[in-house]
């Protein structure tokens, strides 16, 4: 029996004070409240389906139209951005006075030796840190929504950010319908020249402060405590559409760029004339080779490649190859400039070149291991997996007889034309970067999924084969399970190795990366967290052990925005903090090994927080103050009880491993959960199925981590976040109360559980389980009174039937049930889903209703191309939508037969008579227009919980 609840368009009152008063809006956030108070003494009946099924029946009775929903969407929207704006203003710490002024971070950076020359030249010229710009999907809003947003989190007036974001909630929350790599690569410049504007102010700010105290010396002073990286363009991890011509062009991009940074900052002096002249040939030549370059989607000729190539080697002595003449110029100018706000703009100049080279950000190439270990094997000659234990030692001994007798070969254009070995090609494009773009700064060579020294000794091999062994900062990518276990093996291999220790000594620097999506999705953020720092501290050990406490260590950490990600929620202070943990740092500087922390930042989620001039100096001031803090903060006491650490996070790994390989966890990722969402970036779509359709994801790992925590976002539930922390904390209650009250780390920790309960809900999750049940329908039919309604649902539930995902879901609801229900139990006061948010699943249950009720409706034909109708609305019912009406469009077609009516001569065969307009306009094309707005509330979606993926 249907609780009482009252007539939406007679609803006078609602919870939201942003509501008006008997607006659609506050009934139905009415309805929803009145609707979960109900649910508590009725527990089992679902408070979301009941509310989806309520906005269902007003919208079969005409008492809610599309129309009312665009006006519903768009306040729903102006609130989820004010809200975000606020968060993000917040989260840098712009909301605070003098939020973004660089000059505090002076007395900081300078720290206790302020007056001793030397010390102070040391701690500004080495980078302490570097934000890496990367390409991830997650461009999960409109580029134009983005510029709004990150403007109108700068506007210290209210009025004035109101009226920003009610321009953006105007527009559509879905993604921009094509997101290209050239989209993601000026994306990211749009945000890095913001970046490399509050630079600029932190290195003016502190040559200020040393022209003060050294007049005489300042002068001298480099300063480049944080550096700009990116990957954008340079990242084939899992992809092959990015060709070895696009990642010049956009190194020449990026190139061209710095030249014209330098040429806008210039200061009009004299003295600065021949640095404009050099700058400027350097400009042009650049443009020269650029206009020349494919273009991004070609498959250029051998003859466009022969021209490209012509265009770098001629124009190379013009277009310069690495910044020292640029450096020396600026040396020369500011020693002839004629004042000292001269001097100050040039040696701000120098100090960007010195840190960046002749590139706008430094950059970083990627790619998988698997790759390296294919270009090596055919050199190798010998069979084998190297990762394989049984194998590992003659691996090892077999890529080390390699390095003894490497020898460097020429790289030219023909033959990086020529080769196809993804990792091969990929290495002799940085040779040909490195010879004819820039050359200033060795080149990160990230290797995802490293699980042997073997792989780091064969990309070694590949560097010294192609001579540019001292240019390559090769570094292991720890994130799945048995990486973050054997990730100090895999680094004591290559250490056994002469030629590894060499290179260390040469390059200067161990570089490690850490991933957390992927961490995090197999093994859940929280116990990530503990694996990714118990890893950082034995590497230490592992330094001081084999005599390398002189070289820098760098911690790359591969994050992002969302929690799903590895972020922290409460502010970017903590999400530093979080990340790179006092104990660990102190740990390194106990050692005396100097540590260098790099972090990245992800699409425009990331993009954001240097989204504005003023929001890139607050991230900036951030930044400084977490690596130039000063002292230890107090021991922890998390660290003075490693077997409860190691006992919960082990639990909560546990489980959360379990819960991987359940059938009913792929079940929920995968039914309908690839389709809530829209593409959020440039990486090619999933693989398809021979009927067109997707293919049915068996287990987590066939769906990417971003997606697969994108999902959950929108399945109203964050397990990769939470689930195994309640099984694990039931363990020893008190002792977790105390860890979560007393230790700054293992709260700081939880907080990413408490920010996932709160945009988590069971009763939206369990609906949307329920939506997959054959018996909710046919309970709902029995119920059902609207003419030809009941028909309709059966056809569903038998469809459903078909599919036969209700037992394996049911279980998995029970099992993420037990884990939360003892996880409330320890920690109480875990917060709620917010009104607005249960509502936008309310809403688009409704909607995905409504679509199986036309889709039942589609009439019969013939199969075609492996489609049957069955197949059709089991699809739909996948929410394979777009398919599926393209499908329809090729079998009912509207535009006529051209056939008809034309004598070809002999007596006619049969053909389709007739179009089928009626069709289209009275199911197809009512389809795809509710398909729309269920993506635009997976858009709203993401604004409330404040990030994608």
């Amino acid at each position: 029996m249907m609780p009482q609840v009252m007539p939406i368009h007679r609803t006078e009152d609602s919870s939201d004070p942003h509501a008006a008063p008997g607006s659609l809006e506050a009934a139905l956030l009415q309805l929803v409240e009145q609707v979960r108070q109900q649910a508590s003494e009725d527990p089992f009946r679902n408070p979301v389906l009941t509310v989806a099924l309520a906005i269902s029946r007003r919208m079969d009775r005409g008492e809610v139209t599309e129309g009312d929903l665009d006006g519903l969407f768009r306040s729903l929207r102006l609130q989820a951005l004010e809200d975000r704006a606020a968060r993000l203003r917040a989260y840098v710490g712009l909301s605070e006075e003098a939020g973004d002024d660089l000059g505090r971070a002076v007395p900081l950076v300078f720290g206790e030796t302020a007056d001793d020359f030397e010390a102070v030249r040391a701690r500004i010229g080495r980078p302490r840190f570097a934000a890496v710009f990367t390409a991830h999907p997650t461009f999960g809003m409109p580029k134009a929504v983005a510029h709004l947003l990150a403007e109108a989190a700068s506007t210290p007036s209210p009025e004035a950010r109101r009226g920003l974001l009610t321009e953006a909630a105007a527009l559509s929350s879905r993604p921009d319908p094509v997101i290209t790599l050239n989209d993601e690569f000026e994306q990211a410049r749009f945000s890095v020249q913001h970046g490399r504007a509050a630079l600029d102010g932190l290195n003016e700010a502190l040559l200020r402060a040393a022209r003060e105290r050294w007049p005489d010396r300042w002068l001298e002073l480099v300063p480049q405590p944080v550096v700009i990286a990116s990957w954008v363009g340079c990242d084939t991890d899992g992809r092959t559409d990015i060709g070895w011509w696009d990642t010049l062009r956009y190194r020449l991009e990026s190139k061209r760029t710095q030249i014209e940074r330098v040429l806008a900052q210039l200061p009009d002096d004299p003295a600065a004339v021949p640095v404009r002249r050099l700058a400027e040939a350097a400009r042009d030549a650049v443009s020269r080779q650029l206009a020349v370059a494919p273009k991004l989607g070609d498959d250029p000729s051998l003859e466009a490649v022969h021209r490209f190539a012509l265009a770098l080697i001629i124009e190379r002595d013009r277009a310069q190859t690495e910044a020292g003449p640029l450096i020396a110029a600026l040396d020369a100018a500011i020693a002839g400039a004629a004042d000292d706000e001269s001097r100050l703009k040039l040696c701000v100049l120098r100090a960007g070149c010195a840190a960046h080279g002749l590139q706008n950000g430094l950059p970083h190439f990627r790619l998988n291991a698997t790759q390296v270990h294919n270009a090596v094997r055919r050199t190798l000659d010998r069979d084998g997996d190297p990762t394989d234990p049984a194998q590992r030692r003659s691996h090892l001994a077999s890529i080390n007889a390699l390095l003894d007798r490497v020898e460097a070969v020429p790289v030219d254009f023909g033959a990086l034309a020529a080769e196809r070995a993804s990792a091969a090609r990929l290495m002799m494009t940085v040779a040909q970067i490195l010879k004819h773009v820039d050359g200033t700064h060795p080149v990160r060579f990230l290797i995802a999924e490293t699980e042997t020294g073997y792989t780091l000794l064969a990309a070694l091999w590949l560097a010294e084969h192609f001579g540019i062994g001292d240019k390559v900062e090769i570094t292991p990518l720890f994130e799945t399970a048995s990486a973050l276990e054997q990730g100090v093996h895999v680094i004591e291999d290559a250490l056994r190795s002469a030629h590894w220790r060499r290179y260390l000594r040469r390059i200067g620097r161990l570089v490690l990366q850490f991933g957390y999506s992927d961490s995090g999705r197999y093994v859940g953020q929280l116990a990530a967290t503990f694996w990714i720092e118990r890893l950082r501290l034995r590497i230490t050990e592992m330094m001081v052990q084999n005599g390398l406490s002189d070289i820098e260590l760098v911690i790359f950490d591969t994050h992002g925005e969302s929690i799903g990600r590895g972020a922290h929620p409460a502010s970017l202070k903590d999400r530093l903090a979080y990340l790179a943990p006092s104990h660990a740092r102190r740990r390194n500087r106990e050692a005396g090994v100097k540590a260098r922390l790099e972090s990245s930042f992800q699409g425009t989620d990331g993009y954001l927080l240097f989204g504005s001039g003023p929001l890139a100096r607050a991230t900036v001031l951030r930044i400084v103050e977490h690596v130039f803090a000063p002292g230890d903060p107090p021991d922890d006491p998390i660290y003075a009880e490693p077997d409860f650490a190691t006992e919960f996070f082990t639990g909560a790994r546990q489980d959360m491993e379990s819960l991987v390989d359940d059938p009913g966890y792929a079940a929920l990722l995968g039914t309908f959960g690839p389709n809530l969402i829209d593409r959020t970036g440039s990486r090619p779509v999933a693989r398809q199925s021979d009927a067109g359709g997707p293919v049915a994801i068996t287990h987590p790992r066939q769906i990417r981590a971003i997606p697969n925590n994108a999902i959950l976002q929108q399945l109203g539930f964050l397990a990769n976040s939470m689930h195994g922390i309640g099984h694990a904390a039931a363990r020893a209650p008190d002792l977790f109360r105390d860890m979560r009250a007393q230790s700054d780390r293992f709260g700081r920790a939880f907080s990413l559980v408490q920010h996932a309960a709160a945009v988590s809900d069971l009763d939206v999750l369990r609906a949307y389980v329920e939506t997959l049940d054959p018996g909710m329908w046919l309970e709902r039919a029995r119920r059902a009174t609207r003419d030809g309604r009941r028909e309709e649902i059966i056809a569903i539930a038998a469809a459903l039937d078909r599919l036969d995902l209700a037992p394996r879901l049911r279980r998995l609801f029970g099992r993420l049930t037990h884990d939360h229900l003892m996880l409330h139990s320890v920690a109480p006061d875990l917060g709620t889903m917010s009104l607005r948010l249960t509502l936008l699943h309310a809403l688009r249950l409704a909607l995905i209703h409504r679509i199986w009720f036309l889709a039942v409706h589609i009439p019969g034909f013939r199969p075609q191309a492996g489609i049957t109708r069955e197949i059709l609305i089991e699809r739909i019912l996948r929410l394979d939508v777009a398919s599926c009406l393209k499908a329809l469009d090729e079998i009912f077609p509207v535009a006529p037969d051209p056939t008809l009516g034309l004598n070809f001569g002999e007596p006619p065969g049969p053909r389709g008579v007739g179009t089928y307009e009626t069709e289209h306009r009275t199911l197809f094309e009512p389809i795809g227009r509710l398909f729309a707005l269920v993506r635009e509330i997976s858009g709203m979606i993401q604004h409330e919980i404040g990030s994608f993926g």
